[in-house]
């Protein structure tokens, strides 16, 4: 009896365990299903197999005339060319901006009179700008030739003379200012020109105002990636959280930091994407 007993308590035990193995399976192939995977619906169906079956011919693509020297593409917005600031606005008023135009084709801030921004509001964009923080050095952290390029008017990339001048490494040049740290610190040596490009994508919003996709940026400093394709939290505030407030198009934005920072600014230009 007792060796029966032992039998039938193994095959239950067993059963038992079979079924929790075959009801976890189910369970792990029930996530994997819910997982999303990639299907790209274009290379579904029969394979070609010839090489003609894989190449099209349309749509055309744009031709653009790449500039030489530093000179902005054939297709690009030039939003400062060096002469004056007709395409700019005070931020404060929507007065003419104020900053003071040079004579070597650059706009220096006027200290105080308030940051400015592109009449012309801008989505999606290619920008080019290039900046230099001046000589004599003067003050130190964030003190130090201290401005920012903003995109859509509120997400802030960071301009500052970072060269033995240490602070926090969420508010240093080339970062997203307090929300992403730079990859590297490119900057060339203080009073010459540094270059940012920037690709930058804009946040998608219901119709409640809730955001649905993140917007997204990209800086290239100097030639060295510093942001990759990071997602934007939202705006970037020296104070509190980043908001998420509904918007659409808006200006690029260039700050006034009110400290005599007196950076300076030159070959500006975008590409709408």
């Amino acid at each position: 009896m007792k060796n029966k007993y032992s039998l039938l308590l193994f095959v239950a035990s067993f059963s038992i365990f079979s079924c929790q193995e075959k009801v976890g399976s189910i369970e792990k192939m029930e996530t994997v299903a819910k997982d999303s995977v990639i299907v790209y619906e274009e290379y579904m169906g029969e394979e070609p197999t010839t090489p003609e079956g894989t190449e099209f011919y349309e749509p055309k693509v744009a031709v653009v005339k790449p500039g030489s020297i530093g000179a902005p593409p054939s297709d690009a917005i030039v939003l400062f060319n060096g002469t004056n600031l007709d395409n700019w606005i005070s931020s404060n008023d929507s007065t003419a901006a104020k900053w003071h135009v040079n004579k070597d084709a650059s706009m220096t801030v006027n200290d105080k009179t308030g940051n400015i921004q592109t009449k012309q509001n801008f989505g999606d964009v290619q920008l080019h700008i290039e900046w230099k923080s001046p000589l004599p050095i003067q003050l130190e952290g964030q003190h130090r030739a201290n401005s920012g390029v903003f995109l859509n008017g509120i997400y802030e990339v960071q301009v500052l003379d970072q060269n033995d001048n240490p602070t926090y490494v969420n508010g240093q040049v080339g970062s997203i200012y307090k929300q992403h740290v730079p990859l590297a610190m490119a900057s060339v040596p203080t009073g010459e020109w540094n270059t940012y490009d920037i690709i930058y994508h804009a946040p998608e919003f219901n119709v409640d105002g809730g955001k649905i996709k993140s917007g997204d940026i990209t800086v290239i400093h100097n030639g060295v990636l510093v942001q990759d394709h990071i997602e934007l939290k939202g705006t970037t505030p020296y104070v509190g959280w980043p908001k998420n407030p509904a918007h659409g198009k808006g200006p690029l934005l260039l700050q006034d930091h009110g400290d005599d920072s007196r950076v300076s600014f030159r070959n500006i230009w975008v590409r709408e994407l």
